[in-house]
């Protein structure tokens, strides 16, 4: 259980790390924008925000799996594993991965 809790603690430390990344990126672009520089160097900072935002997604789904989906899937309680099931088709639904 502890190496489940330790594991916890440093995705969320990296998950915090990232975000904090991401919001000095798009500052930057605010600047970059408001100093009239090449829109296409402003897209392609963009382009690189998008990227970070997917890898905490996918760090974040990935944690979710291997926590709260697997507890719920091993659970007693089948409305349990329909609400998980549910919830992880709703995410692949919005992101057009079906």
């Amino acid at each position: 259980m502890d190496t489940i809790v330790k594991q916890t603690d440093e995705t969320t430390v990296s998950i915090i790390n990232r975000l904090k990344s991401v919001e000095g990126h798009v500052r930057g672009i605010e600047r970059m924008v408001e100093n009239g520089e090449y829109c296409i160097d402003i897209v392609n900072q963009v382009l690189a925000v998008q990227r970070a935002l997917h890898k905490v997604n996918s760090i974040v789904l990935n944690r979710h799996l291997h926590t709260c989906v697997t507890t719920a899937l091993r659970s007693d309680d089948p409305a349990e594993r329909e609400r998980v099931i549910g919830e992880i088709m709703s995410i692949f639904e919005a992101t057009g991965k079906l």
